[in-house]
């Protein structure tokens, strides 16, 4: 049947009409991309993952990509974020360790965090399992005032700790310049997250377990470290890691705690601030870059061998009986 002149639809019996194809061809990819997301929710899932990971990597790497082209671009090109292949410097680095005691910097961070870390480790266990594992009053209020301490900012405690550590308020008490004078400040701030991370893990392991190991004779102490801790390697390796992270990064004390003197156990901090001053009449901005890459290699090693072991404890405390 022939369409009429005023049948939208029809011009001489041709029809006019948008079929399907076309209305799609005439939203835009966004529209499209949305219907196609709402009847497939992975999708939107998938583009949240893929822009929080390109989020996550620019903001990592580009700092890191920033010093490193600060450390072999010569002064004279020094803001050029694409520099020339031709005038880079990398002998800068070994620079580093020829304008101050470098090596004894690290040396005197990894000591202080390994010691903290090993410390923060042995009573955030103790504690982890009473608060995990016992039942006593006021045990929820006693664990959120452990861990309202972490969000006491470290210059509060600045004043007293220095006038406790300069023999200021126990006569013959000195540790300034000494190892302890961070570390004790660094178990106490760093020590509520890890409370909180192992009690997390802890109170997940079936009773069962620590009582079997109690009938066989062991202690409460024996049955932490013998059945608890191995199950919950994951949180213990996260809790670690953590810790020596935050401790090897530590400003504050770091800086303020000593002299700067590597023989005084000044941590890397010192060092880089040392690098700062090695320029007679100028700062030295490249190698105080190229101090700082090589002050993260440590950190990066850890961060990389560690997935591993969080991955494998998770699995082998999967297996466990």
């Amino acid at each position: 049947m022939r369409g009429s002149d005023d049948d939208p639809r029809s011009d001489g019996g041709v029809t006019t009409g948008r079929t399907g194809a076309e209305r799609e061809l005439k939203r835009s990819p966004i529209q499209r991309w949305v219907d196609k997301a709402i009847k497939d929710p992975r999708r939107a899932y998938r583009a949240m993952f893929y822009v929080a990971t390109i989020f996550f990597l620019i903001t990592t790497l580009f700092p890191f990509y920033f010093l490193l082209v600060l450390a072999v671009t010569p002064d004279s090109a020094a803001l050029s974020l694409l520099p020339q292949l031709g005038i880079l410097e990398f002998g800068v680095f070994l620079e580093v360790f020829e304008k101050i005691n470098f090596l004894r910097y690290m040396f005197n961070s990894l000591v202080l965090a390994l010691t903290t870390t090993a410390l923060v480790l042995l009573l955030a266990s103790l504690a982890g399992y009473v608060f995990g594992r016992l039942e006593f009053p006021g045990r929820q209020p006693l664990m959120l005032l452990v861990l309202a301490i972490s969000y006491f900012p470290p210059a509060a405690f600045f004043v007293p700790l220095y006038r406790l550590f300069t023999g200021n308020v126990v006569s013959g008490l000195y540790l300034y310049n000494t190892p302890g004078a961070m570390i004790l400040p660094f178990s106490a701030l760093f020590m509520p997250l890890s409370i909180f991370i192992l009690t997390t893990f802890y109170g997940q392991i079936p009773d069962g377990l620590e009582d079997a190991a109690r009938v066989e004779g062991t202690t409460r102490l024996g049955a932490l470290f013998r059945v608890i801790v191995p199950l919950s390697a994951p949180g213990v390796a996260t809790a670690g890691v953590l810790t020596f992270i935050a401790v090897y990064n530590e400003f504050f004390f770091s800086q303020l705690m000593n002299n700067g003197q590597p023989e005084n156990w000044a941590p890397i901090v010192g060092g880089l601030l040392s690098l700062q001053r090695a320029g007679q009449f100028e700062v030295t901005y490249g190698i105080m870059a190229a101090g700082s890459i090589i002050a993260v290699i440590p950190v990066a090693i850890l961060v990389v061998v560690a997935q591993e072991k969080i991955v494998s404890g998770l699995t082998s405390g999967a297996l466990k009986e």
